[in-house]
């Protein structure tokens, strides 16, 4: 886990000076295995086990600097022209280059730091010592400051995950705050300012539109750029592994390897079959990289790339939709610069299959299925893409229909209401789909953004009642579902009236609040990109290899910014998404691909984790016998302990409502297992986060 940390207060002097040194005196409180990047009056840490690359800094005078964390393709001259431009107060400019990456800013007393747009690379603050401490993880600053639980923000988590409204600025730890994507921090001996530095759409006007040629290019340029940043960047050898035992019947050098717990040198990538995945594989083998290691080793010229597609063997039913995805990664792979690894994975790699794992900075569904994204990420390399974020900032969000209509476009709702029509299957009801579509658009277009949330709200109280949360299944019922302003989450029928009644009046008190409203189909967009970047942060803790670095093109800033830019009616189309990385292949040259290509693979999560869940019910049913959740007052055992049956059984259950509840209970309990602090020093804090552990049946705090 590496994160940063620093802190701005009206204090001249923190001691930093002693922490460089090595000597004690006059140190009081900082990080511990910490690189001090510069010292007081407002320090700022480096932590975990960054790459020399990845931590730079740009100096212009003793007041001014920039340092810049993570994969940046910038040059040192492009990083002080960026530093002169933030200086004036153009903070856009920080977020322009190609990379994954967090910056920060000093001029003067005055520190900035600049957040992402997707929200893969937050920034938390809270107040401390006469002013206010910042990281990019939450789990420091509550050592920091010996936060309790907020049990209202994951009441809110469990209830509305893709609501900003109700999770607002709040953390799993009470007083720890994070600034909302696409926003930076401005700090100032002490206060705190939040500003904005991307553009908000309005609700009554559409923002320009560029030609859709015109704008594929655009994503096809940003692509690149961001694959190529990874493969300029030096190269790292993976730390050295026990030596190999030598042969062993049934596992090739590579299944030995990752045996041992340890990546491949040099770059791989994710190959699935799929679209995302295939887009990003088929581009970096196809640009040219830096060869060799900063030992020697690795990728070298002409060298392949390593391509890891993950079979699963464990989950009956599928064999047909298996056989293809792997027929497709095995057409993709057939080319000369990529070397094909096929990590086949049995009844351990199921979901649920492992309890056991590393704490985390917040709770994410992903932690029931880290043993099962291990198993895929060993077998990769030391500098591993992944396809992640690509449904979210391609694929057109259901709410996006209101927004055609807001724009008048009605014509280009005949094309996804009659893909709807057609997954429906024919039946005498399929007939009034698409005007059962157009008049759920048309309701959401023409209602307020106030009104919307005071709905959800209301309807909230009722999500735990029989029938509280009724709706169709299918791709229909999922389509009607998301044509709110908000909805309960999967997990929200499970929780008890006081957690619901608490998440009501957190949504209550947004809709009285002023806000820059967005049109609804792109808030809701851009709120499922931030929940599903926030779950990607969490699932690269929680299945971290070491010496390992996963690189997720599709969430860069530029990325991001590019994929915006598409206009509604070509998102719209079915196959949109397929479409659009065909054309961007296409762009860079490959034209060559397996037939099926773009077809989804959403089936294959679903049936592992019903799988998983069926073989692991005994400890799922343990795990919830005395439950942290239920002394939260958050859930009652016995009622998930019925649906943990249920959904063994067979019955209609809504799997990843489950997951987000047995993630949470197995977070809460690392969490409050934990020993130590993430702090060292005469002054430092001498207990853990949580310190007390969760209280029975405590007041819900309302943030």
């Amino acid at each position: 886990m590496r994160w940063l940390v620093g802190w701005s207060s009206i204090a001249a002097n923190f001691g930093t000076a002693g922490a460089v040194g090595g000597s004690d005196e006059g140190r009081t409180v900082h990080p511990v295995g910490a690189q001090l990047l510069w010292g007081d009056p407002d320090p700022l840490w480096a932590v975990g086990d960054w790459r020399p690359d990845e931590v730079r800094v740009v100096t212009v005078d003793p007041i001014t600097k920039l340092a810049v964390l993570g994969c940046c393709a910038a040059t040192d001259e492009e990083l002080r022209v960026g530093l002169f431009a933030a200086r004036g107060g153009a903070l856009r400019h920080l977020t322009a280059w190609p990379g994954s990456y967090t910056c920060v800013v000093q001029v003067g007393r005055r520190i900035t730091i600049v957040g992402d747009l997707a929200g893969a690379r937050p920034v938390f603050y809270t107040p401390w010592a006469n002013g206010t401490a910042y990281a990019t993880a939450a789990l420091p600053l509550a050592d920091l400051i010996e936060a309790q639980l907020d049990i209202g923000h994951l009441a809110a988590l469990l209830a509305c995950p893709e609501t900003p409204e109700a999770l607002r600025d709040s953390t799993p730890y009470d007083g720890v705050k994070r600034i909302p994507p696409g926003h930076a921090l401005i700090l100032r001996e002490g206060s705190r300012e939040i500003t904005g530095y991307e553009q908000v759409a309005s609700l009554a006007v559409a923002g320009p539109q560029i030609e859709a040629e015109r704008a594929v290019d655009g994503v096809r340029d940003a692509l690149i750029d961001a694959v190529r940043a990874r493969l300029t960047a030096p190269r790292h050898a993976p730390e050295t592994l026990p030596p190999d035992p030598g042969p062993v019947p049934g596992m090739g050098p590579a299944e030995r390897r990752a045996a041992r717990g340890g990546p491949a040198p040099g770059i791989g990538a994710d190959l699935s079959g799929g679209s995302a995945s295939g887009t990003i594989a088929l581009l970096a083998a196809g640009l040219p990289g830096r060869p060799g290691t900063v030992l020697g080793r690795g990728t070298g010229a002409g060298e392949r790339l390593l391509a890891v597609t993950f079979n699963d063997l464990a989950t009956g039913g599928r064999e047909a939709e298996e056989a293809a995805e792997l027929e497709r990664a095995r057409a993709i792979a057939a080319n000369p610069r990529l070397h094909h690894v096929v990590v086949a994975a049995g009844e351990e790699s199921l979901p649920y299959a492992s309890l056991e794992g590393p704490l985390t900075d917040e709770p994410a569904p992903s932690l029931v299925m880290a043993d099962r994204h291990r198993s895929r990420l060993a077998a990769g390399s030391a500098d591993h893409f992944t396809g992640a974020g690509a449904r979210q900032v391609l694929d057109a969000h259901p709410a996006r229909l209101a927004d055609l209509l807001l724009d008048r476009r009605r014509r280009h709702l005949l094309r996804p209401v009659a893909a709807l029509a057609r997954a429906e299957g024919p039946s005498p009801q399929s007939l009034f789909i698409p005007l059962t579509v157009y008049r759920a658009a048309r309701r959401l277009a023409r209602t307020p953004y106030r009104t919307g949330l005071e709905t959800a709200a209301d309807r909230l109280l009722e999500a735990n009642r029989p029938g509280g949360l009724r709706g169709g299944t299918g791709p229909l019922g999922a389509s009607l579902a998301a044509l709110t302003w908000s909805r309960p989450g999967p997990a929200a029928r499970w929780l008890t009236g006081e957690a619901l009644a608490e998440v009501s009046v957190r949504l209550t008190g947004a809709a009285t609040r002023p806000t820059s409203v967005q049109r609804p189909g792109e808030a809701r967009a851009r709120a499922a990109l931030t929940r599903h970047a926030s779950d990607q942060r969490i699932m690269e803790q929680a299945a971290e290899v070491r010496s390992q670095r996963l690189h997720a093109p599709f969430l860069d800033n530029q990325v991001v910014r590019a994929c915006r830019d598409l206009p509604e009616s070509l998102r719209v189309k079915p196959g949109a998404r397929a479409e659009i990385l065909r054309k961007v292949l296409a762009g860079a040259g490959i034209h060559d691909l397996p037939p099926g290509w773009g077809a989804t693979t959403h089936a294959s999560s679903t049936a592992a984790a019903g799988t998983g869940l069926r073989a692991s019910l005994p400890h799922l049913i343990a795990l919830f016998d005395a439950p942290l959740l239920a002394d939260a007052g958050l859930v009652e055992a016995r009622v998930i302990r019925k649906a943990l049956r249920a959904a063994s059984e067979g019955e209609p259950v809504p799997l990843d409502g489950l997951a987000d509840l047995i993630s949470t209970e197995l977070w809460l309990r690392r969490l409050l297992s934990r020993r130590g602090t993430c702090w060292t020093g005469t002054a430092a804090p001498r207990q853990r986060a949580v310190a007390g552990g969760v209280p029975p049946r405590p007041t819900l705090q309302s943030g």
